[in-house]
């Protein structure tokens, strides 16, 4: 064997082992999280690896709603999916409305709002809590869906304007001047011709808008506060305020909550992969 096709070998052999260190260092949690899930409470904190007497009751738990903490589940469910899709719309609205203007229509002094929009990332999230939280009290908005609403949609929305912009220079403005010489109006550009050449950038920023205000809790928690207006991040998190919290539900109950955004994930995983190349690589 020749030195280089040893140092190949070896190479590969590193490069193997480094990935299988970092699949198992990434499994492991999701792999302790279905542990707990299927162990009964008294065998949670023990050492075992695998299992002794796997269940399912800690699921059955979730979906029948019998343990006090779960009592509103399907409610709080119910409360992230309304607030995830209303984030994903209203950001996929105002995003490319202002990217459109802004890029097609060309509007004058458009560069300055981007760069104003992208400068609210230079402030924490958590910096603005209190700021917040006082709007939305001023507004009569505290402990309502909307509230919540509103604040995601203020940081994602950025976030959209930039992709949907640079997604949009890979789309030739000469379709635009050949639709208004067929008479095409603005409006009529903008549903015709810009939205259908944008869907895969559409579908990647509404998915990152939707993942972003389902996993949402210090907003949440801040503005929400009955059982029947959080969402499941913040039931979940009451939990942790137990003594006697059976970890096993709480396991249980954090799967469940995970599923709907890993088949999100996987449905529209080829669309977000173009969406998101295609912004970051196009100027």
């Amino acid at each position: 064997m020749t030195a280089s096709r040893l140092r190949r070998t070896l190479g590969s052999l590193g490069a193997g082992l480094v990935g299988l260190i970092i699949l198992i260092w990434t499994l492991a949690p999701l792999y302790n999280m279905v542990l707990v899930a299927v162990q009964t409470k008294d065998d949670v904190f023990s050492s075992n690896i695998w299992p002794p007497h796997p269940n399912f009751f800690s699921f059955a738990a979730v979906f029948q709603e019998s343990y006090w903490y779960l009592a509103n589940f399907w409610r709080q469910m119910g409360n992230s999916f309304f607030i995830g899709v209303a984030v994903a719309l209203l950001t996929l609205a105002i995003g490319a409305f202002t990217s459109f203007s802004i890029g097609r229509l060309r509007i004058r002094m458009g560069w300055l709002l981007t760069n104003a929009a992208l400068l609210t990332y230079v402030i924490p999230m958590s910096f603005l809590a209190i700021p917040f939280y006082r709007i939305m009290q001023s507004y009569g908005l505290v402990d309502s869906p909307w509230a919540v609403i509103a604040v995601e949609v203020t940081f994602a929305t950025p976030y959209a304007i930039f992709i949907f912009q640079q997604y949009g220079t890979s789309i030739p403005h000469e379709l635009d001047e050949a639709a208004r010489i067929d008479g095409a109006a603005p409006p009529q550009v903008f549903w015709h011709v810009y939205l259908p050449l944008m869907a895969p950038a559409l579908v990647a920023v509404g998915t990152y808008a939707l993942l972003l205000a389902w996993n949402e809790y210090l907003y949440a928690f801040l503005l929400l506060s009955s059982d029947q207006t959080i969402t499941v991040p913040v039931a979940l998190g009451k939990f942790l305020n137990s003594d006697e919290a059976p970890w096993n539900y709480l396991m249980a109950a954090s799967i469940v909550y995970a599923l709907p955004p890993l088949v999100i994930y996987y449905i529209f995983r080829r669309y977000m992969s173009a969406g998101l190349t295609m912004g970051g690589v196009k100027g």
